[in-house]
């Protein structure tokens, strides 16, 4: 098969697979160095008001560690929210006691869920109303912070005069499966989105944001219709960066993987599910954005790997091309890995991460036509 398709491909395929290739390893490297030149280390402990806004459902692992480290901070002026969002484990006796160990701990429980809601905006919405701060820190109770976390996104928000910022936080795995899943969410620059252009348009298309951390300025998230803008949206931090940047506003996208950690999922199907939920909605549920970007991704990144067996045993001329696609796209992902302190042997899985990419985009897409939607922390979402 690979043998006769090598043959009957065009040669402006090949032409177009070796500018496709450099373009995305330019691209790679251009958005690691944007990140290494604007990301600021922590400069300011003191000064305004943030309050740090965390949902939690079910986080009887997690949530312990993830609030020690945050009574840890070295900044001055802060206070934690915690929103126990109608959890049924433990959660709750552990959000009481540490509550009661530490008074910038606040507690509220949840509101029963709307049906035009999904959990976490809403969760989100619910804190924002009780949050005293001028900057809104928005993180995920499964992280654990540096004790220069609140520090860095102050000093980032007033040295860049950003209005919102968010980037990659350091990932941790364990299984081969979230290997191969959740290093996914780098495609986003390493693939998308040019980094100097969110800096210096107000292109939405070109905004950016991980809500593992947010950082926003609450004047800010008010002029954007807070969570009510994305009140029923699975990728509600990409959809809050598009409203900050079509409001006008300034974003940064930086990396933050030395000052917070998060191990996301528990092996494949929990990262399958928690990614592949959001691909879907991030292509706006638009059928042909989603075909046109399969096909691109099969035939421009997965499809070299294979077709590169075929020019060897072929003999084909192309051969060479081939090999030199497939060496950009390897050192595409090593310094991807490298760029976020990873094991950078992790970045030989392409090919893998690829056609996983591919499952989980029709997945997502098949689970929203179909009607089924998705189960996450126990509630349905479509």
């Amino acid at each position: 098969m690979l043998h006769w398709l090598s043959h009957l491909l065009s040669p402006y395929y090949y032409y177009a697979l070796i500018i496709v290739a450099a373009y995305f390893f330019l691209l790679s490297l251009a958005n690691h160095y944007e990140m290494w030149r604007f990301t600021m280390g922590p400069e300011i402990f003191d000064g305004t008001l943030v309050s740090v806004l965390i949902p939690v459902r079910n986080e009887e692992k997690h949530i312990e560690r993830c609030l020690n480290s945050l009574r840890n901070q070295l900044y001055k002026n802060y206070e934690i929210l915690v929103l126990n969002d109608n959890s049924t484990d433990n959660t709750g006796n552990i959000l009481s006691r540490i509550s009661a160990e530490d008074q910038r701990i606040k507690v509220f429980n949840g509101k029963p869920l709307p049906d035009d809601w999904y959990g976490k905006p809403f969760a989100l919405h619910q804190l924002s109303a009780q949050a005293k701060g001028s900057i809104l820190l928005f993180t995920d109770a499964d992280t654990v912070h540096s004790p220069a976390s609140i520090s860095w996104a102050v000093t980032n928000l007033q040295y860049l005069k950003a209005d919102m910022i968010s980037g990659y936080i350091g990932q941790i795995f364990l299984k081969f499966g979230e290997i191969i899943t959740v290093p996914l969410m780098f495609f986003l620059t390493g693939f998308v989105i040019p980094l100097f252009l969110n800096r210096l348009t107000r292109f939405a298309c070109f905004s950016a944001a991980i809500g593992q951390y947010i950082a926003i300025r609450r004047e800010v998230f008010d002029a954007i219709g807070g969570c009510e803008t994305f009140k029923k949206k699975t990728s509600e931090d990409i959809y809050m960066a598009r409203y900050v940047k079509r409001r006008g506003y300034r974003t940064r996208f930086l990396n933050i993987t030395e000052h917070v950690k998060c191990r996301m999922y528990n092996g494949y199907r929990s990262a399958i599910e928690g990614i592949g939920k959001n691909i879907f909605d991030f292509l706006g549920k638009n059928n042909v954005i989603l075909f046109l970007m399969g096909i691109a991704v099969f035939f421009f990144l997965f499809f070299p790997l294979p077709l590169l067996i075929g020019c060897i045993i072929n003999g084909s001329p192309w051969t060479i091309h081939i090999l030199v696609v497939n060496i950009l796209y390897t050192l595409t992902w090593l310094f991807m890995f490298l760029g976020q302190r990873l094991n950078w042997l992790y970045g030989l899985l392409w090919p893998l991460m690829f056609i996983n990419l591919l499952y989980m985009a029709i997945w997502s897409w098949f689970r929203t036509i179909s009607g089924r939607g998705f189960l996450w922390k126990d509630r349905r979402v479509s």
